[in-house]
């Protein structure tokens, strides 16, 4: 008795159903999407072609006036540039605490791992606000490091300079984002097998060549992830730069702000919205397409052989290489 009709027929009845059920699982995210991502960009991308009059409300008429206003003044400019220099400051300097940190953590603690890194996570568990706050209490004209300063006989007045800075945003930052490094980074070097750095030490590679050589470029992916978290988090940011930078050292989230609140221009606001959402885009696009490039390039060389040496053809160097064996 041929069964193939009836289990086709049978395929077939169940076949709505669990495309209903995948509609009732996809439908409620997307439908989140659409309404609070999707919409709300496209309504910043037509206001900002529209007009304002002379009370600053937004009039619907075609203008250009916003986009020629942020491509002529300096201001938007030099205000986006310093952000871009504050991010990639922040992120030079959490990548560099975040990799020989993760680094310890992963290959040199043997006991009490899962604690160290869960002291390294609890930092997310406080509010933003009380972390950035809290900065703003060390370095104060009062704070802790000035009082510090002047108990030690180091400074007879308290230092101005600490609070209030383009340093003091980084500093705050810098702690606020490291987090979000370290654990991609710490990821990545869990999953690198440890027989590949057995193998590179027993080529003769020391603990130094065997880091640049095998361990940081397997953990890459992870490094440009978290890379990618701080900086984009970083352009995003406008609490920092107000409670630690104050007024002279606003970043262009900042701007936003003050377009859409004190200044009431939002098709200006809009224009500066949109231009970083471009920005934070290609820069993903960019660090998506990196991270591919380098998976193909691992690939092709794990093809030609792991754990040689350059210019060692993938020998071992006590292999015999002519014909006595």
């Amino acid at each position: 008795m041929d069964t193939a009709p009836a289990a086709k027929a049978s395929i077939h009845a169940q076949t709505p159903p669990k495309r209903r059920a995948l509609l009732f699982l996809v439908l409620p995210p997307a439908l989140w999407l659409l309404c609070f991502l999707v919409l709300p960009y496209l309504g910043l991308f037509f206001q900002s072609f529209l007009g304002t009059n002379d009370l600053g409300d937004v009039v619907l008429e075609p203008s250009l006036d916003a986009w020629k206003a942020f491509f002529t003044k300096t201001l938007y400019r030099s205000t986006l540039l310093y952000t871009f220099k504050i991010a990639l400051t922040v992120t030079s300097l959490a990548v560099l605490f975040s990799v020989p940190l993760a680094y310890f953590i992963a290959f040199k603690v043997r006991r009490g791992k899962e604690l160290l890194y869960s002291l390294i996570i609890v930092p997310l568990w406080v509010s933003y606000i009380v972390r950035a706050y809290a900065w703003k209490i060390i370095l104060g004209r009062e704070g802790i490091l000035n009082s510090f300063l002047q108990w030690a006989k180091i400074t007879d007045a308290p230092v101005e300079a600490f609070l209030y800075s383009e340093w003091a945003i980084i500093i705050g930052l810098v702690h606020i984002y490291t987090p979000f490094v370290l654990m991609p980074v710490y990821t990545a070097f869990e999953q690198i097998p440890r027989s590949l750095v057995e193998a590179s030490k027993d080529l003769g590679a020391g603990r130094i060549t065997t880091f640049f050589r095998v361990v940081l470029p397997l953990s890459l992916p992870g490094v440009i992830a978290g890379g990618t978290f701080a900086f984009v988090l970083t352009l995003g940011d406008f609490l920092a730069p107000v409670l630690l930078g104050g007024t002279d050292n606003l970043m262009i989230s900042n701007v936003v702000q003050n377009l859409f609140g004190t200044s009431n221009d939002r098709p200006l606001g809009s224009v500066v919205g949109i231009v970083l959402l471009v920005v934070v885009v290609a820069l993903l696009e960019t660090t998506s397409r990196a991270e591919k490039s380098f998976a193909s390039l691992e690939s092709g060389r794990g093809r030609g052989g792991l754990g040689a040496q350059p210019g060692s053809s993938g020998r071992s160097p006590h292999r015999p290489t002519g014909g006595a064996r």
